[in-house]
């Protein structure tokens, strides 16, 4: 099935996205991209783990972080363009948003990386910040759902920390949730049934 043609009004974030970012350092937004898009990118997302194309995440920078299930148990594949037409519409909505962080925040964010990441059930990712301690360039964090009819039954929050409380986001289909790379910290709750997103970052100029 052909990927959705791009349309950038998708992607651009409202006043109160800019804002929530800006003063709380976090903002959730629901059907950031369309729901067939969303099926289309889960699709690829399971197909690359029954393919072998998925590979433990590692803890840590540099070109071979440690495995460590005790901390982290997803399994993960890295976008880039080309892929498939859904990862192309994905990442064309990624650099409208970029554009728009840019224009509206002044961050300087000169690139995008992200990964598919697939969490087994029982699996999950331990507290933790986004921004590398070598490595000071990750400046947003962007977490992608694709998991549809989720339930609070099922576990696997996204469990933000900001100042003086706790937020959690559910990863429903089609929901994003945006936050400071260095600054909130956060965590993968366990899951009890298989849960896609994709999880990426915006990287500031070096």
């Amino acid at each position: 099935m052909p990927a959705l043609p791009f349309d950038g009004d998708l992607a651009v974030p409202g006043p109160s996205i800019v804002d929530g970012l800006c003063h709380a350092g976090w903002v959730m937004q629901e059907h950031f991209i369309p729901p067939e898009l969303s099926r289309q990118l889960a699709a690829e997302c399971v197909q690359s783990m029954l393919s072998g194309k998925m590979k433990g995440a590692g803890v840590g920078s540099g070109h071979a972080p440690l495995l460590q299930p005790d901390i982290r148990g997803d399994h993960i594949a890295w976008l880039e363009t080309g892929r498939s037409g859904a990862c192309d519409s994905y990442l064309q909505h990624m650099e409208a948003l970029r554009q728009t962080l840019n224009r509206e925040l002044f961050l300087g964010l000169d690139e995008y990386e992200s990964h598919f990441a697939l969490y087994a059930p029982g699996a999950f990712y331990r507290a933790h910040l986004d921004r590398f301690r070598d490595d000071d360039k990750r400046t947003v964090s962007v977490v992608l759902y694709l998991n549809e009819d989720w339930l609070p039954e099922h576990g696997g929050a996204l469990r933000l920390h900001p100042d003086g409380g706790q937020v959690d986001i559910l990863p429903q289909a089609g929901r994003m949730a945006m936050f400071l790379s260095g600054e909130m910290l956060h965590e993968v709750l366990p899951t009890a049934r298989q849960r896609l997103s994709i999880a990426g970052w915006f990287r500031r100029r070096g």
